[in-house]
């Protein structure tokens, strides 16, 4: 006992447990302030409208049949503009330029490396002739129709100028030159749009 007649407790590991946490305390405190700073905007009225009034809300409204709620208009709106003074604005048609059929522009692409990697040497036209006929068998997978068929066709002759020029075949070269010039002129004709 002490000398008040009240009996103190002493102090224990247990005690420094309870201390009070001042960090989360605050925390914490601040974040009731803050559910109720949100609480009370949320509830208040729109800004300009007075205390006491209420918005009208769609469900307040009175009973409108269906049919009358569909063509109703706010007040307002203005009314719509008669018909016989208004004019309807010329449609004018946009005409698209056609577009050429799938693989066409590739196959150009394939033709026009061919031409310009070609050289003067039997060497390196073989090998642009190879390019070619690997670019082309590239471009026959998505074609279709007749350009594909005219694309597939054209790198089989690009495959056996090949084969000519490297000796692979003994024929004359000349004879499949002549053949993918008709070729590619068919193919110029499918790939111009009418």
């Amino acid at each position: 006992m002490t000398q008040n007649g009240s009996a103190q407790r002493p102090a224990t590991d247990g005690d420094k447990g309870r201390q009070l946490n001042w960090p989360a305390t605050v925390s914490a405190l601040a974040a009731s302030v803050a559910a109720v700073v949100a609480l009370i905007a949320y509830l208040a009225p729109p800004a300009g409208q007075p205390i006491g009034t209420e918005t009208p809300s769609p469900s307040a409204s009175p009973y409108i049949p269906s049919r009358d709620r569909e063509t109703s208009r706010p007040p307002s709106d203005p009314p719509p503009p008669d018909p016989e003074t208004t004019r309807a604005a010329p449609v004018t048609s946009v005409v698209l330029p056609p577009v050429p059929p799938i693989g066409c522009a590739e196959a150009t692409a394939a033709l026009n490396a061919y031409s310009r990697n070609a050289g003067d040497t039997r060497s390196s036209h073989a090998g642009a002739a190879q390019q070619a006929y690997s670019e082309l068998m590239g471009v026959a997978l998505n074609a279709q129709g007749a350009v594909g068929q005219k694309v597939t066709r054209l790198a089989r002759e690009f495959q056996e100028l090949n084969f000519r020029l490297t000796g692979m075949v003994m024929n004359d070269p000349n004879e499949v030159l002549a053949d993918i010039r008709t070729d590619i002129a068919e193919l110029n004709r499918l790939c111009t749009p009418a």
